[in-house]
């Protein structure tokens, strides 16, 4: 095995496009999206010597979600509320911040927490995607603002959480808030200046006002309901991009469409939602798409990593671009013309479909799956793989993913739904209380692992399992090496060829992204951010595991680092001593439980047990006294709690707290009698 792998070293120093020089210029490592790096100073034989050499905590216990970028000895990271840093690599010096001053009033709209992942680099310049929908680019030096554009309409519920793209002299972004109700699209800007060069939408607007183009002319035909525009129609691109300049090709994803389920919006396959598409750099002009799952019913994104590959396939070698999707299943597309090459299905237990046409790539849907009836349907929205970045290596030829196995939802679509802009359209019907909650509490629990993937042979080769659902991005190295966070704070490295564990780290809270590596005066480093959040987090369902919440940091490791790592307290130990105990209505609490499951879970935790979120459990008797304060006129706004008043009443209000305060009393300690009242 070790003679193996120093001759897979030999071969890694010489692959095209892999990550060689001392930085990590690009968010995948190269342009090719492969998270993989040909350094291998710290491989299978000297991982054990492995140590931290600094950390510096950001001040954060919401999710961070960045791959660091690395140049000149400088790490440009960004955390929770689109800030970015500047460190010194080697000494974790702080070089500067940027403070976006992101309205916090906006935070309902932002669906999967306040997260960034990560700026771009060019000429100087750094570029960041800020929540409230504006691309900023930087002074590299000092991190002051050069330019700044606001690429969405604010008055609409759109935010930016992926990192830009830089193609050529162009810098693009994307948006996100397809669940809200919006229309997506990706811009590209001058680099140097921020003025607008092109645009492409993911979905057509309304017919009456014309079309941009012909492939938005196309779409349209595949919308069937009545007025479909008008919810903006979703298929935000909110994630995954990547370039071929040689093909002049930007790659990306797009997001589920507005509602979720189809049978509301009126049916058919609703272009250009769940797609991976390719445009064309210089134009913006579609060269080619290729829609992963049809009619989308269940928030099946195709925003995942999609990674740029040349493998042999049937005795010919193909430019491809692979995806581990959201839905299941692994796709293997030609880059080049978007042609169907292979999918299989790379989790067990999916029920949405029985496979894929090999012919067509169009997925072989299970009878009545896209009606409205209720229905418990594997994978659920966060998919059997998200947006955590995966890794192809160049001398396994395998792909490495973090795989969610089993996660079920209930679907129950609202007959009843109407478009509303103040609050969510994800048309679930939030008053069902039948029998299928009790179906998947039966079931297996869900489970996470580590998947090595052969994407010719559309096969597994090995697992690693661990003690949680959702592991973090992944990065792969010419040191036979394998590295990826968890939600349980472990980071682990692994050889890359078997999946042997080989070394771990705990972080002091869950890991979501990737991991990089570079090198400093000769020194290979590897760093990641550390920081539990993003929706799996803030829902914090029971079925994940044992997730680590905390305080979030960033982790620069080396060869004989010795430094240690204090973790800052976080959370409650012991359950909470109600500030209130009080005899209440049971119906008043049975409502308040629909509504809090219904509208705050989302952010506090499934039956209000919270995550990196305030636990309502432990809220003071000044916080339970000012609930219609704080729901209703937005007296917490500014720190990121804001108004339901256009979504709920007051009676709807004190249901709510009623319910906080029975899941106080619940989970309790006994309490003085001084406290009763």
């Amino acid at each position: 095995m070790r003679k193996q792998a120093a001759a897979f070293t030999a071969i890694f120093l010489t692959v095209a496009g892999a990550a060689t020089g001392e930085d990590w210029l690009v968010h995948g490592g190269t342009q090719t999206n492969q998270l993989f790096s040909a350094l291998n100073q710290i491989n299978e034989q000297t991982i054990s010597r492995l140590g931290l050499v600094w950390s510096r905590e950001l001040g954060t216990s919401r999710g961070l979600e960045a791959t660091p970028i690395v140049a000149d000895g400088v790490i440009y990271a960004t955390g929770s509320w689109s800030v970015v840093f500047a460190f010194d690599a080697k000494t974790g010096k702080t070089k500067w911040t940027y403070d976006p001053r992101v309205p916090r009033e906006r935070a309902y709209f932002f669906c999967c927490d306040v997260v960034n992942r990560g700026v771009a680099l060019h000429n100087g310049k750094v570029y960041v995607g800020t929540l409230d929908g504006r691309l900023v680019a930087l002074d590299q030096r000092s991190g002051t603002p050069v330019w700044s554009v606001q690429t969405t309409d604010p008055a609409k519920a759109y935010s930016i959480t992926a990192a830009p793209l830089v193609a050529g002299d162009k810098v693009v972004i994307g948006n996100a808030g397809s669940e809200y109700g919006v229309r997506g699209y990706i811009t590209a800007y001058d680099a140097e200046n921020g003025r607008q060069v092109w645009r492409f939408y993911t979905v057509p607007g309304d017919p009456k006002q014309g079309f941009e183009s012909k492939a938005m002319e196309m779409a349209a035909a595949t919308w069937h309901g009545k007025d479909w525009w008008r919810t903006g129609a979703g298929g935000s691109p909110w994630e995954g991009m990547s370039y071929d300049p040689d093909l002049d090709l930007i790659f990306f994803g797009s997001g589920n469409a507005s509602t979720w389920y189809r049978s509301l919006r009126g049916g058919g396959d609703s272009l250009f939602t769940a797609c991976i598409l390719a445009v064309k750099a210089t134009t913006g002009e579609l060269a080619w798409y290729f829609q992963t799952t049809p009619g989308d019913s269940f928030d099946y994104d195709a925003t995942q990593t999609i990674v740029q590959a040349d493998l042999t396939i049937k005795g010919r070698l193909r430019k491809t671009v692979l995806q581990a999707n959201k839905n299941g299943f692994f796709y293997v597309l030609d880059r080049q013309t978007g042609e169907f090459l292979s999918a299989a299905p790379f989790v067990s237990g999916i029920t949405w479909a029985s496979g894929v046409d090999p012919q067509t790539g169009r997925p072989i849907e299970m009878p009545g799956v896209g009606d409205a009836s209720p229905k418990v349907l594997s994978p659920e929205p966060n998919g059997a793989h998200n947006w955590n970045p995966m890794a192809f290596h160049p001398g396994t030829g395998l792909v490495y993913l973090p795989e969610r196995i089993g996660t079920q939802m209930v679907h129950v679509p609202d007959r009843n739904w109407k478009y509303n802009a103040a609050r969510d359209n994800l048309g679930i019907d939030g008053t069902y209380e039948g029998p299928l909650y009790a179906k998947v509490a039966s079931m297996a629990q869900p489970r996470g692992e580590l998947l090595a993937w052969d994407p010719i042979a559309q096969k597994a080769v090995w697992r690693a399992g661990y003690p949680v659902v959702d592991g973090g991005g992944v990065l792969a190295t010419a040191g036979n090496l394998v590295f990826q966070g968890r939600a349980d704070g472990i980071l682990a490295a692994y050889r890359a060829t078997d999946g042997e564990p080989l070394w771990r780290f705990d972080a002091g809270t869950g890991i979501m992204a990737p991991p990089v590596t570079y090198t400093v005066a000769g020194v290979q480093y590897v760093t990641v951010l550390a920081g539990w959040g993003g929706s799996s987090g803030l829902m914090n369902m029971p079925s994940v595991g044992a997730v680590k919440p905390g305080w979030g940091r960033i982790l620069v490791f080396a060869m004989d680092g010795n430094s240690r790592l204090k973790v800052p307290p976080f959370g409650h130990k012991d359950p909470p001593v109600p500030a209130i105990i009080i005899k209440q209505n049971p119906q008043t609490v049975h409502e308040g439980a629909l509504l809090f499951n219904g509208h705050c879970f989302s952010c506090h935790g499934l039956n209000a047990v919270a995550g990196p979120l305030p636990d309502l459990r432990y809220a003071t008797t000044q916080t339970l006294d000012s609930f219609e304060s704080i729901l209703l006129s937005g007296s917490l706004a500014s720190e990121g709690m804001p108004s339901f008043s256009k979504i709920l009443s007051a009676k709807e209000v004190e249901a709510i707290r009623a319910y906080v305060i029975a899941r106080s009393q619940e989970t309790a300690k006994p309490a003085p009698a001084s406290q009763r009242r």
